[in-house]
């Protein structure tokens, strides 16, 4: 399955794991790249550069095929070491860098400079354009549907996605509501060259994540989202907890609220107690609308290679 994806970044199915904090471990990102994907490991996931020199080398012991790391860079008041992270990267001879947040051009210029591929996540095509213009080689774009933060336009995949291909140059891949043949399908139909999943990879056997969260993925509909942090201006979608609950219902009631009001049940250590023990109500477990496509746990590969034949399906059927 050749497109401009699978040529550039040495992969044989256009099929991208996302680069999931606490998730994007070497276990799911080797399982991705040996089922002829691209697996991501997350930076940050790791506490430090060196812990992260000792992942690469971890994952380079279970897969000889290409995989990618991913470094989210925010805004922050102690931000962590970003470019000690993307210098990790580079030396360990990590060819393939997905990013996400700000992207800031002085970080391009070093990583190509170092011959490493560019994949950066965006949620509006003027930010996509804007990436292209810095020098990026492809752009994830994210509709509205996807887990993690879509962004304030609410604009799905459906139009988002061709309306990135019709304006870029670069080869784009379609983000957020995918998880089956059908998605890889109609996003190769609307101009994409790839597609790129999180969710979906979350609810495998290899995901580093407690039996529970898979089952509760597997459990969900399509209606057991939420939205937070949609009053503070960066929207983030969740499944629907009794964590994720509480936050909405204190962002909307009487008087407003402020970040520091729903703080302490959105703790980054909240959420990764509840990936790693299973307490699906312990902290904030993050998820797209895609579960309701989810009705299994298979392996990477079982998964990989279903999505395939399904896409080739569809298409072939849908010759006129």
């Amino acid at each position: 399955m050749k497109t401009r994806v699978t040529e550039m970044l040495g992969i044989r199915y256009p099929i991208v794991q996302g680069g999931m904090m606490w998730v994007g471990r070497a276990e799911l990102a080797a399982a991705v790249s040996n089922a002829g994907g691209l697996g991501i490991l997350t930076a940050l996931t790791q506490p430090t550069p060196d812990a992260l020199a000792l992942e690469i080398e971890r994952c380079r012991s279970m897969t000889d095929q290409p995989f990618g790391v991913n470094l989210t860079i925010l805004p922050s008041a102690t931000p962590p070491p970003y470019e000690a992270y993307l210098d990790v990267v580079i030396n360990s001879g990590v060819k393939i860098l997905e990013t996400a947040g700000n992207n800031p051009r002085e970080f391009i210029i070093k990583a190509k400079k170092a011959g490493v591929t560019i994949l950066h996540k965006c949620t509006a095509v003027r930010h996509a354009l804007s990436a292209e213009r810095n020098g990026v080689d492809i752009v994830s774009i994210d509709g509205f549907e996807c887990a993690g933060h879509p962004g304030e336009d609410d604009i799905g995949g459906l139009v988002l996605i061709p309306a990135a291909a019709k304006k870029l140059r670069i080869p784009v891949i379609a983000s957020g509501g995918i998880g089956d043949g059908r998605g890889l399908a109609a996003a190769l139909v609307l101009g994409a060259a790839g597609v790129n999943m999180g969710t979906r990879f979350c609810a495998t056997k290899e995901a580093p994540i407690h039996d529970n969260i898979k089952q509760m993925m597997v459990s969900k509909s399509e209606r057991d989202t939420n939205i937070i942090f949609r009053t503070l201006h960066n929207s983030g979608r969740v499944l629907k907890n009794a964590i994720s609950n509480e936050v909405v219902a204190t962002e909307y009631r009487p008087g407003g609220c402020e970040f520091g009001d729903i703080h302490h049940l959105v703790k980054g250590i909240r959420g990764r107690e509840a990936l790693e023990t299973g307490a699906i109500d312990g902290g904030l477990v993050w998820g797209g609308q895609v579960v309701g496509l989810i009705d299994d746990v298979p392996s990477c590969h079982e998964l990989i290679q279903r999505m395939v034949a399904e896409c080739r399906q569809q298409i072939a059927a849908s010759t006129i």
